[in-house]
């Protein structure tokens, strides 16, 4: 059995925490490797809003897949599995769940095998022995295994499913210097599998607007997502969505490439993020009621732009293959990281706080 879901009280106690100890976190020992993002100027469209979802059983929307015309969501937290099916307009329909406790579900994605896969991987205080990825089966039966991390705790809210099957979880960092992980053996159910760390990506400030902490929420990775046809990857933040090729199972080979990044638009708590029926066009959501889920459509090639003439870097990162990943971030880059996490952090903190009262 998994640990015992927190109430929501408790959650916000400890995210109100949380707030203060990053704001005292030493900035030298936090080590970024810029991603090289282009911003989308032709590769997507105008986002529209596809539908909303208004159902009281999901205020809080964290995971999003896209299956065919419709979708599976599921819930931040929360002291039970449950899955729901959705169609074109937001209508929940089935609602599948499993026998088990989770402590925090973050992320959902879908198998080849058509096992759903939730990640209940959150760790807002950052001292969970074990995460866990759960897996609920076409047969109604459910798989349960434990992972470990190799250099201790880390909050993760992404979940990447390579075609071949393989999961790799995505940190979610204060300064944007997320980690990539990997289970070492297949996933069993009842097994503890310990994990490896094959790569560090960076964050940068980029300007978008939105989300509930401010100019923090550029840098921290808050859902991820495979495309059906195992062609693209997406990440995104509260602001922002990155989306990479991928050939074949090469997760970390496409990560480690240059993304193309789509501007959102502003949300209350943008977490929910996965490929539209097309493949290509992307869906995000956010926690809230009613809570939009809005369509970016493609609307060109999706390889990245050169970076313009003359951009001074203030909103994309620098490229990618002049990044030493063992070099610190530098001080002036800190120095402004730092204020817009404290500002947003010290913003969630009194919001949380407000919400105890």
């Amino acid at each position: 059995m998994l640990e015992r879901a927190d109430s929501r009280r408790d959650r916000a106690r400890r995210r109100t925490r949380v707030a203060g100890a990053a704001l005292t976190a030493p900035l030298g020992l936090l080590v970024v490797l810029p991603v090289s993002p282009a911003v989308a100027a032709e590769a997507y469209g105008a986002p529209t809003t596809r539908c909303e979802i208004t159902d009281p059983r999901l205020p809080e929307l964290s995971g999003l897949v896209g299956v065919g015309d419709g979708m599976l969501a599921m819930n931040d937290g929360g002291d039970r599995v449950e899955v729901y099916a959705l169609d074109g307009a937001c209508t929940v329909g089935e609602v599948r769940t499993a026998d088990v406790d989770p402590y925090d579900p973050e992320d959902l994605a879908v198998g080849a095998d058509g096992t759903v896969w939730l990640a209940d991987t959150g760790d807002n205080e950052q001292k969970r022995e074990t995460v866990a990825l759960i897996g609920l089966r076409t047969d109604g039966s459910s798989t349960l295994t434990r992972l470990t991390y190799p250099d201790g705790a880390h909050d993760a809210e992404a979940l990447l499913l390579a075609p071949d099957g393989t999961p790799y979880l995505v940190t979610k960092e204060v300064l944007g210097a997320s980690s990539v992980y990997r289970p070492d053996a297949p996933l069993a159910d009842g097994a503890t599998v310990p994990m490896t760390r094959v790569l560090g990506m960076g964050f940068t400030l980029t300007g978008t607007p939105g989300g509930p902490v401010g100019r923090a929420g550029q840098l921290l990775v808050t859902g991820g997502a495979v495309s059906a046809d195992g062609q693209r990857i997406a990440l995104r933040t509260y602001t922002d969505a990155y989306v990479w090729p991928l050939t074949g199972s090469d997760v970390t080979g496409a990560l480690s490439g240059s993304p193309v990044r789509v501007p959102l638009p502003d949300s209350p708590q943008g977490e929910a993020i996965a490929f539209a029926g097309d493949e290509r066009s992307l869906l995000v959501s956010s926690e809230s009621l009613p809570a939009a889920v809005t369509l970016v459509p493609v609307a060109g090639d999706l390889a990245p732009a050169p970076p313009a003439a003359g951009d001074d870097g203030a909103a994309a990162a620098a490229p990618a293959e002049a990044a030493d990943p063992s070099r610190p971030v530098g001080p002036v880059t800190a120095g402004l990281i730092a204020a817009g996490v404290a500002t947003g952090l010290i913003w969630i903190g009194g919001r949380f706080r407000r919400r105890q009262a």
